[in-house]
């Protein structure tokens, strides 16, 4: 059996939770083939893998969105009527009206030209009724090319060609979903689509923060991707989830629930004997195992630990995790930590979180 798991910005480059678990995966299903489609940012950014590859991993193919070129050689699309109702539902519809059977027949109809609909005149019309209807106040230009950007990054991964498979398991909603419905759909095979976190939240929190995105468009781009991840709970044959709470939410985000199943991860109780042993008797620690990155909302944490810090002068702080995937956020950390004048904070890196479990005054 051939399955295709397709990662978004995490395996085979950068470390972390979902890529630890894909790693897991492979190593322990010895007996099946697997193939990597991996959807990163550029080549500078993930230059290289962070794990080493089993033996049954035959394939790695990434698709760096850094590659695509806007507007080169752009092919004349012209769109049927259905065609272009099925654009404007994508565009203009509420997540749960949207016509998804109908934007996956386009993306298999147009596949290698996906990038050039933009620049055609039904996506133009289209935007043009969609600003009338919002009664924007924004110059039609910049709302026009804003929608450009939303969806450019969709047709540019929906234009690749597609992995042969016999499954497609992909590990996240957003982008890896929507590849692989359309993968999925174009091949007539299943697929699986597992959430470690909830996509569309972990999007809506990076975008309310964000600087990159005007105000008045913020609510377009987390409709975008509630859009994407209501196409793949459609199209998925099973979708997992890690607790209950979260089978609520994909349950609030239009994904049927008599397609979800709850599937906690696993942990071997052995492997963590040696945090039984009762710790020595020292300063209290603190520890937090976690990628350093904006969406872990470290700072919040640190803030948290300087209060603390004030209450309990002996107290320190242990973080255990990816400190390189976010080097300016990093450093924004420690400049906090500067700034608040808090000491005995560790940032410890990628480690074998079992050799520094013990050292914690606090388990459970």
């Amino acid at each position: 059996m051939r399955v295709c798991l397709i990662c978004e910005g995490s395996y085979p480059y950068v470390p972390g939770g979902v890529s630890s678990w894909v790693q897991m995966l492979c190593s322990q299903f010895q007996d099946v083939e697997f193939v990597i489609w991996a959807i990163a940012t550029t080549r500078e950014e993930m230059p290289k893998y962070a794990y080493r590859m089993p033996e049954n991993v035959k394939e790695i193919r990434t698709l760096y969105l850094g590659d695509a070129v806007w507007g080169k050689n752009v092919r004349k699309i012209r769109l049927t009527r259905e065609e272009k109702e099925t654009l404007k539902g994508l565009i203009s519809n509420s997540v749960d009206a949207i016509n998804w059977i109908g934007v996956l027949d386009l993306a298999r109809r147009h596949h290698h030209h996906m990038s050039d609909l933009l620049m055609s005149e039904s996506f133009y019309d289209v935007c043009k009724e969609e600003y009338r209807r919002q009664k924007s106040k924004k110059v039609f230009l910049h709302f026009l090319w804003n929608f450009r950007g939303i969806y450019f990054p969709l047709m540019y991964i929906l234009s690749q060609e597609m992995v042969e498979a016999d499954i497609y398991h992909a590990v996240s909603a957003g982008y890896a979903g929507i590849l692989g419905s359309c993968a999925s759909y174009m091949k007539g095979v299943p697929l699986l689509l597992s959430e470690h976190g909830i996509y569309t939240r972990e999007r809506e929190e990076d975008i309310i923060r964000s600087n990159w995105v005007a105000g008045e468009f913020k609510e377009l781009w987390i409709d975008f991707f509630k859009k994407l991840s209501f196409v793949a709970y459609q199209q998925a044959s099973v979708v997992t989830s890690l607790f209950g709470t979260n089978r609520f939410l994909q349950i609030e985000l239009n994904c049927p629930p008599e397609k979800i199943a709850v599937i906690p991860n696993g942990v071997n109780a052995g492997d963590f004997d040696s945090c039984r042993e009762k710790k020595k008797s020292g300063p209290f620690v603190l520890g937090a195992v976690l990628r350093v990155v904006p969406i872990k909302d470290v700072k919040t944490m640190l803030l948290a630990f300087d209060i603390v810090k004030r209450q309990v002068p002996d107290v320190r702080l242990k973080i255990m995790g990816n400190c390189a995937e976010d080097p300016v956020y990093y450093q924004e950390c420690l400049e906090l930590l500067a700034e608040l004048k808090t000491g005995d904070v560790e940032f410890l890196g990628q480690v074998n979180i079992k050799e520094h479990l013990p050292d914690l005054s606090c388990r459970s």
